[in-house]
């Protein structure tokens, strides 16, 4: 599980959890939880006591499609390694022959009691576009089969195994909270709920952002509802930041492999559980935890939604990271060398007493050596090194002055062949490949991600575009920041420019505003307020024609894997039968040079 948990993929991970306000719809889950009710063992594993509890409801009619690894999808998802087989449907961690990537799928029969839930959830959330959640990427029906995409995070970690090796530090536990809190904000927003937020549906990426996988699609598959949709996932986060800060599951019944409270002693606050726990952060995981009688510490009002718990995160201090531990070099050990000569006891210490007999004594000091050069034969040599140099002199002056003549007469044409140097060709900038792209568009409505390869295809007549928009031809800040594409070179780079191929030209009237960045991933978490805040710039233009190219100063250069494309003003076009508005650009190529 270990290795599963980098993945893109939930696993049934139902060992021991107790709901949380979904807890009145536990007829409805997989099972998770009802360890008690279906009579498992204590020792029971989570998986195993969700395929025990499946089979007990009513989506358990529909039997899961005869799949196996190696089994292609669409004549292009190669199927690899089963993670997840409970209530109809399974979990795979696939291949994507196309675009030479791994994906997360889960299938499940066309006619299973969940299936059209479960496609209507993808398509959902497949338009929210937000770089916070993992991605998905497709939802099909196809050949009897229902079955859903998405991307496949292999450097990032569960937090289930994130806290196997302990709590968090305050600092890490705030980002948490925070970035999920803002993340679920808006998703709430656009009307779409987790359900399932647990330590196996939070993703810690190598860079330290956090990503949420399973929206509505994992409530969709395993029949999750509630009344209470916003309250339902707040206490989720709660529960989240709880266990950050403690190591423990804030619930009796131990769960994804933490250890519950005491029996019988309720909802008890982070510090009291754990000496050192940031009081303001176990303060805020009671306010979102307040459920079943339990009160905030400070009595401060319960926070219901996403939305009210990412301001009250805001409207704390911000929790700063720890300093560098700096381990400072051994101080040097000055040996003392004693006048009396070398002593038994070492460099600079008394001598033994219990040593030989003249070890005490200072030993005889030999006669000091003749001063140097003062024998016959040292005297011979001085003389003769002394003339030896005075020639040197002599012949390096007048070969001098012999140089400094011929170049008066010459005219100064010794400065064309010290330019020669100057004139040395610059090395040929080289084209990189790309290997993948995907578009940027944080915060608000996707552009149209499905179309982002087709600006490296080689093919001019298929474009990447974005939404035609009435404003221009700077983006209005509150309806977006930009759009853009990140592209994947593949390997760590040197970026020195790139050449955009554009659509719409400034006619009569606009620009196209392009800057390029270094970020850390194809799908980087970014602030919506500025979703480029974190990035490496690179470099900048403004281009009135389709045409636009950027150079990376020298300065600037940097070793970058991934690119970002950012358009941040769009030209005046006349509006087309799909393009109603006036301002709006096309990508035809793109090629980046290094």
């Amino acid at each position: 599980m270990a290795e599963r948990s980098t993945a893109a993929v939930d696993v049934a991970d139902s060992g021991g959890e107790k709901p949380l306000t979904a807890e009145a719809d536990e007829a409805m889950t997989d099972g998770a939880g009802t360890d008690k009710k279906a009579g498992a063992d204590a020792g029971q594993s989570g998986e195993a006591a969700a395929n025990s509890a499946a089979g007990k409801g009513s989506a358990a009619k529909a039997s899961p499609p005869e799949l196996h690894s190696g089994h292609k999808l669409a004549r292009r998802y190669r199927l690899e390694e089963c993670v997840t087989r409970l209530d109809g449907f399974s979990s795979w961690r696939a291949v994507d022959e196309k675009l030479r990537r791994a994906v997360g799928i889960h299938v499940l029969p066309a006619d299973h009691s969940r299936a059209r839930p479960v496609l209507a959830a993808a398509r959902s959330a497949a338009l929210l576009g937000d770089p916070r959640f993992v991605q998905v990427l497709d939802a099909v029906e196809e050949n009897d089969l229902v079955y859903v995409v998405h991307e496949w995070l292999p450097d990032a970690t569960e937090l289930t195994a994130v806290l196997a090796s302990g709590p968090l530090e305050p600092h890490d536990a705030y980002q948490l909270v925070s970035q999920v809190s803002q993340a679920m904000a808006a998703a709430h927003r656009e009307g779409l709920a987790h359900l399932r937020l647990t330590p196996g549906s939070v993703l810690r990426t190598s860079s330290g952002q956090y990503r949420i996988r399973g929206l509505a699609v994992m409530a969709a598959l395993r029949g999750i509802s509630s009344d209470h949709p916003q309250r339902t996932d707040t206490e989720s986060i709660g529960a989240l930041l709880y266990a950050a800060l403690t190591q423990r599951w804030p619930y009796e019944d131990d769960a994804y492999g933490l250890a519950g409270l005491p029996k019988g002693v309720g909802l008890i606050a982070p510090d009291q559980v754990r000496a050192g726990v940031h009081r303001g952060l176990s303060d805020l995981a009671m306010r979102a935890l307040v459920n079943d009688g339990a009160t905030a510490s400070r009595q401060e009002p319960p926070c219901t939604t996403p939305e009210e718990l990412a301001k009250a995160v805001a409207a704390m201090p911000r929790i700063r990271p720890p300093e560098p531990v700096f381990t400072p070099p051994e101080a040097y050990q000055h040996q003392s060398y004693q006048h009396q000569g070398y002593h038994r006891g070492g460099y600079g210490q008394p001598p033994s007493h219990g040593a030989h007999p003249r070890a005490g004594r200072p030993m005889p000091m030999p006669p000091p050596p003749p001063p140097p050069l003062q024998t016959r034969t040292g005297k011979a040599l001085k003389w003769t090194v002394s003339a030896l140099l005075i020639a040197a002199l002599g012949l390096g002056s007048w070969q001098l002055a012999d140089a400094l003549l011929k170049k008066e007469q010459s005219g100064g044409q010794d400065h064309g062949e010290e330019k020669k140097d100057d004139d040395k060709p610059k090395p040929v900038a080289k084209k990189l490949d790309i290997k993948d792209a995907a578009e940027f568009s944080p915060g608000s409505k996707a552009q149209h991600p499905a179309d982002a390869d087709d600006t490296h295809d080689g093919d001019a007549s298929t474009t990447w575009r974005t939404s035609s928009f009435i404003d221009g031809p700077e983006f209005a800040p509150t309806v977006k920041k930009g759009v853009g594409i990140i592209y994947d070179l593949g390997s760590p780079q040197k970026v020195t420019g790139a050449s955009l191929d554009l659509q719409y030209s400034a006619n009569p009237r606009g620009y196209t505003t392009v800057t390029l960045y270094a970020t850390d991933s194809l799908t980087p978490w970014a602030d919506t307020k500025n979703p480029v805040s974190g990035f490496k710039k690179l470099a900048t233009t403004t281009e009135p024609g389709t045409t636009a190219k950027l150079s990376v100063p020298e300065n600037k250069i940097v070793k970058t894997r991934y690119v970002l494309v950012w358009i941040t003003a769009l030209p005046y076009s006349p509006p087309e039968a799909d393009s109603t508005h006036p301002y709006k650009q096309a990508i035809r190529e793109i090629t980046f040079t290094g």
